[in-house]
């Protein structure tokens, strides 16, 4: 669990608390602390008070967005960290288009994958 900067923060439309994500999807929020720690999903310290919250582009149909935690995986060992890997699946890629995170979201997760591999080159 990380903080982040403004620039990463801004790149990241719409947030989304523990709870709210555990009741999307259909678990407890200790379960969800487990898939942060886990690597599955990435958590940040944002706002005020500084509560843990998760790129609403993560969550999709009741579920984690498919491809996301291999992506996460790949990115991870090439030796992001948890903001760099923010930054780069929320910056536009014009040549996918859109951002990471969209393609994910879109069931394009070969060419975001085929990507975060590229970068270990």
């Amino acid at each position: 669990m990380t903080e982040i900067d403004a620039k990463t923060d801004a790149l990241v439309p719409d947030w989304l608390y523990l709870p709210d994500i555990a009741e999307l999807l259909g678990i407890e929020v200790t379960r969800v602390r487990q898939l942060v720690n886990e690597g599955q999903l990435i958590a940040v310290r944002r706002g005020e008070n500084r509560a843990l919250q998760v790129p609403a582009a993560f969550i999709q149909d009741g579920k984690v967005v498919k491809g996301l935690t291999g992506t996460l995986t790949l990115l991870r060992d090439d030796g992001f960290t948890d903001e760099e890997m923010l930054e780069w699946l929320f910056t536009p890629d014009p040549s996918l288009p859109g951002t990471p995170a969209q393609a994910l979201a879109e069931n394009r997760g070969t060419e975001v994958k085929r990507r975060a591999q590229a970068l270990a080159v």
